[in-house]
Parts: structure tokens; C-alpha cells; sequence
């Protein structure tokens, strides 16, 4: 069959993932979709990938889209009629520490409520899953009965087969050379010819970077070589096998960071090495043309502790002898998650692809895909891979840096107060110096350092003291003696990056006013705006700042740069202008109740201006935008300053305050703060995963507006009742703080989970924001949080701050 002239998608690459794309665009019923491989399918990552399926994640989205995979892959064969080698064997992840098992139990926690019954083994129950396993230093284990392994050609050409069968396209041995934009429309060149097409999607693996710069993107990947060794038939694993009628579970040995898995009746050994090597990073090292169903040379020194230190683990191991060593090439994003989603700054393109785990994830990526293809938003919020979480400042050297850190660290924990060292120093603030000089313990916002806190002469600055799940690590003594300083006297925090965007022209405060679900402010005022999807969800969050009648500045979250101009770019009403001011503008937020006496000692600001408004002033003699807003919940100013001026004010501000108890404070105090405040963090509390009135947003909704997007739906939802509400908690908690997705108890049912969970300084509790049953959102109502295992007592509190609950001290 000849290649097509025209389709309505395109999808380039026949991998797993782009196979699972294909076949979700025609279950949606999109069948008019072509998939163009250069080679044969599986010809890339795809044929020598080991084909392990786990369910295991500590991100809650990644979770969910490979617990789909899995429930996909199961009934695949039978659906498209293809034979699949898919063994469901379960697996045992083995725990060494107390940290290792906290996370387990973290990961128990969010597996059953997403309807998976994982376990934690004692160290006795280990050899009751694996009976060949030496578990004299283990603390305990996660048992997922639903992981397993599947033969990775055999899945990509049952999506395939599926796909076609309803009518999809696929064209192999046709690569793609070059693509155009004409009249609205993509034309892909092709040796087979053009074809044109509505949507194109860039599923081409580790050619994903060849593939983005033929539309002028750069994607932020590089990529790693991963081995993994076959072993020969062991009689003692075969008579076992034949005796119990099944094969041992996959284990994992992650603090030691590597896999084991029984192949047929022999092993399969796939380390994670720290002296890992990136490929085609150099230019004596230049990336291949074609690469398809090719392997790199073995490179077992770079193994051999682990080699060793599994054979003590499983002794039978060292009775097989090695027969064959798979070296490929693995593409890495920075964080090691794929990019899904919308291509940044490219009409009707998206990105599925740089998939690290693309047999586990390949089942769930389809789908999501298809659901950014045909509606235009996904069930589940994908911000762990939205690839426009990169914002372009991922340079060649930083991708590979922070690939071999991934990489290296493939099982590592991620513990919420812990900065990775590699890929650092990017974008330092105007003041970055002077912080740093303070004690400032940096961490990275959209490659922008901030400070965490800062620490004091004593304190554990190490990066091992950061990799604790404990409340109380170095850091909490600082901390505390931060929040206290907003609270008695006043802060300083340095925020470089705010994401800043000016929107000027004709009807813009009409077209803002249809964007978001509120009101537009009067000029000179301020107001905090909330962009809904048309299905109601939570979009984002923006600060709004009226500038003149046609005139605003929409101010956004550091992270939130490329995900917010696009959607406003998308969205943006011809004849409007949109400016991206973020690297012209510095921020530092000056609170606490001693805030306007400092300010008034070095500006010729009107500091009796109220709450939520602006101001052009001078401070230290420099021009600088004040407005009256504190996202730390006491009396403050935001002072924003060009970079250039940015230094002096902040010199100014610390002499002047100096005598009067003013302490630069960080992220942390800030999160500690914010939360006794109620106030919502984006893509925690704020996130597709939630209605605008599920959210208890409800007050920045201007009902009698004619149209806003998502109006349609808030409004239906309101009709038949929201089913689950933001909460707050107050938690008796143990000595951790509850992670994200911790859930929320009443008696033995999960009743709501919680979004955002730290110890509130200035009330001294462990406070909880989250999603709770409507029934059960009542002042007074007792329930329980589960951390990390554990249930402590909760309770529900009223709709209103924990701190200053009437908003007298940020009004002052």
C-alpha cells in the first residue's frame, strides 16, 4: 500500500510508544493517522529493551500511566489477536534502610489507592517470594504482584496489529527528511514522497532530537548507553521452576541498583552504574545517522561490583555462565522522565518520546497522547512529563550532566528536602553573591538558584544530611528561626524568575476576562486569577497586575514559564501582543510587621496604600514596582526591580532593616508559611487533577461574567454537587511531614488524599492541604492521615487560615 497524501496525524517513529500512540488515536476513533518508521518497527530502543513492567513510581501520574500499561498489556493478545509472551511474576523490591522502607511504604500507600494491592515483606517473609535470596541485611521489601516482564517486539507488533485493524496506517522503511508549514498545515518530505497532515507527533526515540530540530526544536535529551546480561540455564532454578509451576518474581536490589530477573530458566542482570557513559555527546562521539537494531560494544568493568554484589545476593547466580551482553542506547531527559505533550512553541505538535522506561510506560503514554491529540487535555495531570517543563536553558553539557546523574542514581530516593549537585549555577539571581555570602543553601527553580534556608555557623550543610524523610534534619532549627523573624520582626526573601508576562493592545482586559474565571482588576489593583479548562479544572494561577486599561502583567511560578505562554499564547486574541518580561525583572519579598518601617526609611513609596495594589516608587533611589501582596501571610510588599537596580535595593533594605531584626529567609520557611495561610502551590494543591470548585476556589469564580472558558462546566458541577473539597488539616503527625498523595482515612475507607503537607512554624502543627469527600468537610470532623504507613489522627479545620484567620496582620 502506497503512502498516503494526506492524514489527519502523523506520527514519526514505530517504537513501542509510537505503535501505543497510534493504536489510542484510532480507539478514540482517529483513524485517519499514519505512522512513518525509518526502518523496520522496533528498530531503535524498542528491540533490545529487557521489557520489565513495573508499577513502582513515587510520582503519582507516572503511577497511574504505568498501572495502566500493565492493566493494558494483559488483555492486549486476546483484544488484537496476537500471541504475547507476558509474564505476570510479580516482584520484590529489597530495602536496606529505614529511609528505603519509608519510601515503600510511601509507594503502598499511593499503589492501593489507585486499586493495587502491593505489600511490605519483613526481612522473614522475603525468602516465602524468593527463596534463593540471602536477606541477612535487608530491613524489609515491597511485594507489587503486578509487575513482570513482556517481550517488547511482540507488544509493539500487537499495537501495531490493532492499529491497523481499525483502519490506522503504518509505513515502514519511510523516514522522515524534512517538514514544512504551509497553509495551516505540516507537509512531511519523505523518499516514498510528501505527506501532508493537521497533527504531527515526534515519537522517534533517541532520534528525537534529530527529528525536534526539523521544526526548530531543541529537546533537552541525551543519551545513555545500558547494559544488561544474559545467563545461561541453572539446574537448580529449572527443577524449582518446574516444581512450582511458575517463575520467581523480578528482583530488585535498588540500594545496591540493579535488577534481577529469571530468563526462561537462566538470569537476566541489569545494573545502573554510577560510572555510567553517555554516547554521542562529544564530537569524537558524533550521533550516528543509523543506528537501527545496532548495540555498542560490551563494557563489563564498568559492572563488575555489581556483578559481584549480586551473586552474593542470589549465590545460584554464580553458577550460570554468561551468554550474551545487550549494550544499547537509552534516551534521558534531565529528570529521566519522557516528554508528553504539546511540542513548545510549535502549532499542532506534540511530543511522545525520550522514554526512558518505554516498555512500562509505552501503554499509558499512547494513551495520553491521544487524549492531548483529540481533546486537547489529559485525565490524568502530566506535568511529571510535559515537556514544557524544560524552559531552553537545558544546554547540551547540562542534559548530559543531569542524564548520568539520573542515570547513575536510576533507584535512588527522592527526598523532599534534598537538592541534586549536577547541572547546577545556571541562573543565578542579581543578588545571588550577597544570599550565598549569608549562608544561603541554594536549590534550583526552572534553573534559577534560590535559596532554601540559610544555614548557621554549626549546621550540617552536607548532601548526605539532606537524605532524611525526617522533619527535623539541619535545616529545621534555621528554618524556624526564619518564620520567626517574618512573624516578630521581618523577612527578606531574593525570588529570581518569576515568570512575567505584559499582554497589551485593543479589548485586552476583555479577552483576560474570558480567560480566567474571575474578575479583571481596576487599574492600580491587583488580583490573584485562576485559568480553567473547558472541562473546569485548574489550569493555572496567576498574579494580575492592572496596568492601564488595555495593559496587565500577569506574574506566574518560575516552573510554570513555558507551560503558561503557550497556553496564553495559544489562547491570545489577534491584535493582542504578549511580551515575555522574565528576564528583564528581578523579585524580593519584604514581610512582616516591621516590613513598612523598613520600606518607608528608603523609599518614596505611598506605604499606606492597602492590599492588592501597586505602585511605581523609588526605593534606594532606584525605580522599582511595589505591590501589596504576601504570599508569607503578614504585612509585605513585593518589590520587583530591573536586574540592574535589583542589587542596591537590596543593600538598602538590609541596612535599614538590619537594626530592627530583619532575616533573609528561603523556600522552606516560605512553604511553611504559605501553608498555615491555606495558600495553594501550583501543580501540588493547583492542578488539572481538580475542578476550580473542588479546588475551594469557588470565590474567585465571577459567576455573572457571560463567558469564561470552563464556565459550562463549573456550572454543572455546582448544580449536581461538588463530590470532594480542599481541605486543611491539622495532623498529629510522628516525626516525618506527609508527602504528596499521602491518603486521608475515615475508619477503612480512603476518604481524600492529601496535595501539600509541612510543619507550620508559626502555629506549631503539621499541617495538611488537601481533597476530602464533601460529607466529611466539616469543621470538627476527625479523621486520619496515612505517613508513610502509619495513621495519625487529623482534623478537619474551618475554611479559613490557621494563621491570622481574619487577614488582620497581612491587611495592616
Amino acid at each position: 500500500m502506497a503512502l498516503p497524501s494526506s492524514a489527519r496525524v502523523v506520527i514519526i517513529g514505530g517504537g513501542a510508544v509510537g505503535a501505543s500512540a497510534l493504536y489510542h488515536l484510532a480507539k478514540a476513533g482517529w483513524t485517519d493517522c499514519v505512522l512513518l518508521e525509518k526502518n523496520e518497527l522496533t528498530a531503535g530502543s524498542t528491540w533490545h529493551a529487557a521489557g520489565n513492567v513495573p508499577t513502582f513510581s513515587s510520582s503519582w501520574s507516572i503511577m497511574n500511566m504505568q498501572r495502566y500499561s500493565a492493566e493494558l498489556y494483559r488483555g492486549l493478545g486476546a483484544a488484537v489477536d496476537y500471541p504475547m509472551n507476558y509474564h505476570v511474576t510479580g516482584s520484590v523490591r529489597l530495602g536496606h534502610t529505614k529511609e528505603r522502607l519509608q519510601e515503600f511504604k510511601r509507594v503502598v500507600g499511593m499503589g492501593r489507592y489507585q486499586g493495587m494491592d502491593l505489600d511490605i515483606l519483613g526481612p522473614d517473609e522475603i525468602r516465602s517470594r524468593y527463596p534463593f535470596v540471602q536477606t541477612h541485611d535487608l530491613v524489609g521489601a515491597l511485594y507489587d504482584p503486578y509487575d513482570g516482564d513482556i517481550d517488547p517486539a511482540q507488544l509493539t507488533q500487537a499495537l501495531a496489529k490493532g492499529a491497523r485493524a481499525m483502519g490506522a496506517h503504518i509505513e515502514r522503511f519511510c523516514p522522515v527528511t524534512g517538514v514544512r508549514r504551509e497553509r495551516g498545515e505540516w507537509v512531511l518530505n519523505t523518499p516514498q514522497g510528501e505527506i501532508r497532515c493537521e497533527i504531527v507527533v515526534n515519537a522517534a526515540g533517541y532520534y528525537a532530537r534529530e527529528v525536534g530540530r526539523m521544526f526548530g526544536r531543541d529537546l533537552p535529551m541525551m543519551v545513555m548507553s545500558h547494559q544488561y546480561m544474559l545467563f545461561d540455564t541453572i539446574p537448580e532454578l529449572e527443577a524449582w521452576t518446574k516444581e512450582v509451576g511458575h517463575k520467581l518474581p523480578l528482583l530488585r536490589d535498588v540500594d545496591s541498583s540493579y535488577y534481577l530477573r529469571q530468563e526462561k530458566n537462566g538470569f537476566n542482570l541489569g545494573p545502573y552504574e554510577g560510572n555510567c557513559r553517555a554516547h554521542w555527546a562529544t564530537p569524537d562521539d558524533p550521533f550516528p545517522q543509523d543506528f537501527s537494531f545496532q548495540l555498542f560494544p560490551d563494557d563489563l568493568e564498568r559492572l563488575e561490583w555489581h556483578i559481584a554484589d549480586a551473586m552474593a545476593r542470589v549465590p545460584l547466580l554464580e553458577k550460570a555462565a554468561l551468554t550474551k551482553v545487550i549494550n544499547g542506547p537509552i534516551p534521558y531527559a534531565p529528570d529521566g522522565n519522557p516528554l508528553i505533550g504539546p511540542m513548545p512553541g510549535v502549532p499542532n505538535a506534540f511530543e511522545a518520546c525520550v522514554f526512558t522506561f518505554g516498555i512500562c510506560q509505552a501503554g499509558g503514554a499512547g494513551k495520553v497522547l491521544a487524549e492531548w491529540v483529540t481533546e486537547g487535555a489529559t485525565e490524568w495531570d502530566m506535568w511529571s512529563c510535559d515537556p514544557r517543563r524544560f524552559t531552553g536553558f537545558e544546554d547540551e553539557d547540562y542534559c548530559v550532566k543531569k542524564g548520568m546523574e539520573v542515570y547513575g542514581h536510576e533507584y535512588a530516593i527522592h527526598f523532599p528536602h534534598h537538592a541534586w549537585p549536577e547541572g547546577r549555577m545556571k541562573k543565578l539571581g542579581a543578588v545571588h553573591d550577597r544570599t550565598a555570602a549569608l549562608g544561603a543553601q541554594f536549590g534550583p527553580y526552572n534553573g534559577w538558584e534560590r535559596a532554601l534556608w540559610y544555614a548557621r555557623p554549626g549546621d550540617d550543610v552536607s548532601e548526605a544530611a539532606q537524605r532524611t524523610w525526617d522533619r527535623e534534619g539541619p535545616w529545621f532549627g534555621a528554618v524556624k528561626a526564619e518564620c520567626e523573624a517574618v512573624r516578630d520582626a521581618a523577612g527578606i526573601l531574593d525570588l529570581p524568575g518569576f515568570s512575567r508576562f505584559r499582554v497589551t493592545g485593543p479589548g485586552t482586559v476583555a479577552w483576560l476576562g474570558e480567560q480566567i474565571t474571575g474578575k479583571v482588576p481596576s487599574v492600580d489593583r491587583l488580583g490573584l486569577a485562576y485559568f480553567a479548562d473547558d472541562k473546569g479544572r485548574i489550569v493555572t494561577e496567576m498574579s494580575v497586575a492592572r496596568v492601564a486599561e488595555d495593559e496587565v502583567v500577569l506574574i506566574t511560578a518560575a516552573t510554570a514559564q513555558s507551560h503558561d505562554k503557550e497556553w496564553l499564547l495559544r489562547h491570545l486574541a489577534p491584535g493582542l501582543v504578549l511580551a515575555d518580561e522574565t528576564l528583564d525583572w528581578s523579585t524580593q519579598i519584604l514581610t512582616g510587621p516591621k516590613s513598612r518601617e523598613i520600606l518607608a526609611a528608603v523609599s518614596d513609596a505611598d506605604l499606606a496604600k492597602g492590599w492588592l495594589t501597586w505602585q511605581r516608587a523609588t526605593v534606594a533611589g532606584r525605580p522599582a514596582v511595589l505591590m501589596r501582596v504576601s504570599f508569607a501571610g503578614e504585612l509585605g510588599w513585593e518589590i520587583h526591580s530591573r536586574v540592574a537596580d535589583t542589587p542596591a535595593i537590596w543593600d538598602a533594605v538590609m541596612a535599614a532593616g538590619a537594626p530592627l531584626g530583619l532575616k533573609p529567609f528561603g523556600m522552606f520557611a516560605l512553604n511553611s508559611l504559605r501553608i498555615e495561610k491555606g495558600y495553594r502551590a501550583w501543580k501540588g494543591d493547583l492542578s488539572t487533577d481538580y475542578t476550580v470548585l473542588q479546588g475551594g476556589l469557588e470565590r474567585f469564580v465571577d459567576w455573572a461574567k457571560p463567558a469564561f472558558r470552563g464556565k459550562a462546566a463549573l456550572e454543572a458541577e455546582k448544580q449536581r454537587g461538588v463530590m470532594k473539597r480542599f481541605c486543611t488539616l491539622v495532623i498529629e503527625a510522628g516525626e516525618q511531614d506527609p508527602p504528596y498523595m499521602s491518603t486521608i482515612w475515615n475508619g477503612e475507607e480512603v476518604v481524600g488524599e492529601l496535595t501539600s503537607g509541612y510543619w507550620g512554624h508559626r502555629v506549631g502543627a503539621c499541617i495538611g492541604l488537601g481533597m476530602l469527600k464533601a460529607g466529611l468537610n466539616v469543621p470538627g470532623t476527625k479523621v486520619e492521615v496515612e505517613i508513610f504507613g502509619v495513621r495519625y489522627p487529623a482534623v478537619v479545620q474551618a475554611d479559613q487560615p490557621l494563621w491570622d484567620a481574619k487577614n488582620e496582620r497581612i491587611r495592616a
